[in-house]
């Protein structure tokens, strides 16, 4: 894992040296362990190495020869099918100088050219320019796990890992236009895919490539998901999803550095960490573990619908089970509220509040021991785990299901900041797009119809946010999280599966439960879904709203540019005002607070503009 840079001019490049330097400062915590550099008259490439395979032999940037050209890659991420690759490569007469999946990549590339993308199986963003042809490929895995963002111009590219990595190029500048203020307020902390909400500044999306010459930049789409008929019976698709699991889980374990995983005590985790606790005991090693929880949660907790019990009796039982060395990282309020600051500049905006502070401050525990670590995430997005999949009233409302308080979110804005934009137009705008992309087949139900676009609003929305949260809170401390979850054979699978076949036994992610039976006790296997862990002490609300009263005391309150002051004020005084839920079952009004508190502090961060045209 690592950082990524790059400046292409078609002219001549002009105190790139300095300039890419600047840039690559940014990425140290994404790779802290080594830098290089790469320069032409027309190419500077950057990079910062996070070593996890082959630490003596995969420094970037990369260059081969070929054919009379040179070859220069900078690859952030990992191939999970690298041996393969290497071995039909070796077959076909290239030759190997290291065992890094960077030199297994870019001889991919050089043999294959962009077709060789069909061949990965891996999260990656990487970028490999040609110095004779003066071109320049750029891609990012089918899934979007690994970031790639870019800033076009008349006759240049910048492209980097994170948007802070762009703006320390003086060429860009950090403006927002009533588009990216109507991203923050209405859709956030989600984006519009492409998206980088600074006014230039956009990303590449999952699954896209493109090549930048002369002529500039042409992007394609290499991989999407396809309505296939389903062919198996429900025990073959039990079969095939335990296999694909399995597999997805046991590739993802390779690793020249420590590895450990997330264990929640929820399904996801738990089938991951029991699968890597068995292949751990077969080589006579034993699987360390990590949880987290928040100081007094368990005098404060209290059951609802979305978390019906606590996390803690179900870790020790699933530690007890696979025989895990198990560590808990336990989080107070005021580390909790102090690191929002910390987890906006990590992903350099406004986010999922404290859950994505919480991250941030355990995977900077996870750190000190470990350098990989595997996480449960994307399940409920592909295996239809969330609630808004099994509530009719939600299924049948127009618009993201986990977002529907436009109105609410609308009324705390300035008046007459989004110019023409109208709220409720707008997110059903954004909605209705990406509806646009799914594809059905003639023989699916009315159930199923709405089940494939369910699986593709989640997928290029709610999991593209809380991808972005998992790789920023991670690389912000050097930590590689990988995703099992999201291997993309599993996507296009789970994709095609039946809903009566993927709901069996009428509960959340059934296919999964009773494909892993046996892998996990019973009780683990068939607990009801319980979200990622969250304080429900009071002392955070009562801390975010004096925090927010106070900054609303100031006479340079960057928020009250884009929100209404007296209407936070009102909040202030009555926080259950507030109709409906932020952004999912996870921010409510606590998070509300926050995640105001987050906008404040990145506008004045980054010195934010606004730019009211």
């Amino acid at each position: 894992m690592c950082g990524i840079a790059g400046w292409i001019d078609c002219r001549k490049l002009c105190d790139s040296t300095a300039i890419m330097r600047r840039m690559a400062q940014t990425m140290t915590p994404r790779g802290p362990d080594s830098g290089g550099f790469y320069t032409d008259d027309n190419c500077a490439l950057a990079h910062r190495r996070l070593s996890v395979i082959d630490p003596a032999g995969g420094s970037q940037p990369m260059s081969r020869p070929y054919g009379g050209d040179r070859f220069t890659i900078v690859y952030n991420g990992e191939l999970y099918n690298t041996a393969e690759l290497r071995s039909e490569l070796g077959s076909m007469g290239v030759e190997f100088t290291t065992a890094s999946d960077t030199e297994v990549l870019l001889n991919a590339y050089i043999t294959w050219g962009e077709s060789c993308l069909d061949k990965l199986n891996g999260i990656y963003a990487f970028a490999i320019w040609q110095e004779r042809e003066k071109q320049l490929f750029l891609a990012r895995d089918r899934i979007g796990v690994k970031p790639l963002f870019y800033y076009e111009y008349a006759g240049g590219l910048i492209f980097a890992s994170e948007i802070k990595t762009l703006l320390a190029h003086p060429m860009i500048e950090p403006v927002i236009d009533r588009d990216g203020i109507a991203q923050i307020m209405l859709l956030g902390p989600a984006r519009k895919p492409g998206s980088g909400i600074f006014k230039g500044i956009k990303e590449l999306c999952p699954a896209e490539c493109a090549m930048y010459c002369r002529c500039g930049l042409k992007k394609r789409s290499y991989w999407t998901l396809r309505a296939l008929p389903h062919k198996e019976s429900p025990e073959e698709t039990e079969q095939h999803v335990a296999y694909l699991l399995t597999d997805a889980i046991k590739r993802q374990l390779v690793s020249d550095v420590p590895l450990c995983t997330m264990l929640s005590g929820g399904l996801d985790s738990s089938i991951i960490s029991a699968v890597a606790a068995k292949e751990f005991e077969s080589k006579g090693r034993q699987l360390t573990t990590f949880s987290i929880d928040y100081k007094d949660n368990a005098k404060n907790f209290h059951s609802s619908a979305f978390q019906p019990d606590m996390d803690a009796p179900w870790i020790r039982e699933m530690s007890a089970f696979i025989g895990s060395k198990h560590i808990n990282i336990e989080i107070d309020t005021p580390a909790l509220t102090d690191a929002l600051e910390l987890s906006t500049y990590a992903r350099d905006l406004p986010g999922m509040a404290d859950v994505d502070s919480s991250l941030y401050l355990f995977c900077k525990s996870i750190k000190n021991n470990f350098t990989v670590a595997l996480s449960g995430e994307c399940a409920d997005e592909i295996f239809a785990g969330y609630p808004w999949y099994h509530n009719e009233d939600i299924l049948c409302r127009p618009g993201f299901p986990w977002a529907c308080s436009t109105s609410s979110r609308a009324d705390l804005l300035c008046d007459g900041i989004l110019g023409d934009i109208d709220p409720n137009d707008y997110v059903n705008s954004c909605c209705n797009e990406t509806l646009r992309k799914t594809e059905y087949l003639d023989t699916d139900s009315r159930k199923d119809r709405r089940m494939r676009e369910m699986f593709m609003l989640n997928f290029h929305w709610f999991m593209q946010c809380l991808l972005d949260r998992k790789d920023r809170m991670s690389m912000a401390h050097g930590l590689e999280v990988r995703v099992p979850f999201c291997d993309h054979r599993i996507a296009r699978y789970a994709y095609n599966i039946p809903w009566d076949i993927k709901a069996a036994g009428g509960r959340e992610k059934g296919v999964v439960r009773r494909a892993m039976k046996g892998i996990l006790p019973d009780d683990v296997l068939w607990r009801k879904k319980s979200p990622y862990p969250k304080t429900h002490n009071p002392t955070y609300l009562a801390e975010v709203v004096r925090r927010m009263r106070d900054i609303l005391s100031k006479n340079d309150c960057r928020l009250t540019e884009i929100v209404s002051r007296k209407k936070l004020l009102e909040l202030c005084d009555d926080p259950t005002s507030f109709k409906g839920n932020w952004y999912g079952q996870l921010m409510t009004s606590p998070q509300i607070f926050a995640y105001l508190l987050q906008i404040e502090w990145w506008m004045r961060k980054y010195d934010v503009r606004i730019d009211r045209q």
